[in-house]
């Protein structure tokens, strides 16, 4: 069953709303998780920082910190597994649903070298809403984060991921894969509210925020 739930971000005077559509479905990415919008946050408050950057949202998903970053001016391609079809229609039905037209929406899975990840252009800043969800996708998600910031110097990887279990760190794979993490606190960019960071699904919902980067080396 298809809904829409909107979204309104603020800041002084400047308003922002998004409409997604959603689904009753067993897809993850059918469904706004609670670290979206905790993303979209983040963009909307650097929207300075990310006007006119080019920017891959990867797992997009319902696609709303894309969408958001597109609202902001970023040039933006959507993604989402090639294996879900379904998810890559649902990052389309976002995009019309706010009238934006020409935003690509392509095939890349975790872990696999598509066509799509060996021709993407250059690209300043990767997106990602809980895409560290199943611990067997973890190392995947960062070799395609590895080989796109080593393609692009100076590009960083804004994620947010919910934190299930403290049993469940990335810590040990990013030192694998030459990445390094700089934590920024919710309350920094007015994320820390219920209305942005919660949930009224069960289960833990602490939500963290990592800008995710290539480690320089010393010396």
């Amino acid at each position: 069953m298809e809904s829409t739930k909107q979204f309104t971000f603020t800041d002084n005077d400047n308003e922002l709303s998004v409409i997604i559509p959603e689904y009753v479905d067993p897809k993850y990415g059918m469904y706004t998780w609670p670290c979206a919008p905790v993303l979209a946050q983040y963009i909307w408050m650097n929207r300075h920082i990310i006007k006119t950057k080019r920017v891959l949202e990867i797992g997009a998903g319902t696609a709303l910190p894309g969408i958001v970053a597109a609202k902001c001016g970023a040039d933006v391609i959507l993604s989402d597994s090639s294996f879900l079809v379904e998810c890559q229609k649902n990052c389309i039905k976002s995009c019309e649903a706010n009238h934006l037209v020409n935003i690509p929406v392509v095939g890349i899975t975790w872990g696999a070298f598509d066509p799509s990840l060996l021709e993407l252009g250059s690209t300043d800043i990767i997106l990602a809403s809980d895409c560290f969800y199943e611990t067997k996708d973890f190392e995947d998600v960062l070799v395609i984060i590895s080989y796109i910031l080593q393609r692009n110097n100076d590009c960083q990887f804004w994620c947010t991921y919910q934190e299930r279990s403290a049993d469940r760190s990335i810590r040990h794979l990013l030192n694998k894969w030459g990445l390094q993490s700089l934590p920024i606190p919710l309350e920094e960019f007015g994320a820390n509210i219920p209305n942005i960071a919660g949930s009224s699904l069960p289960g833990s919902h602490t939500i963290n925020m990592y800008i995710i980067t290539r480690e320089i080396p010393v010396g």
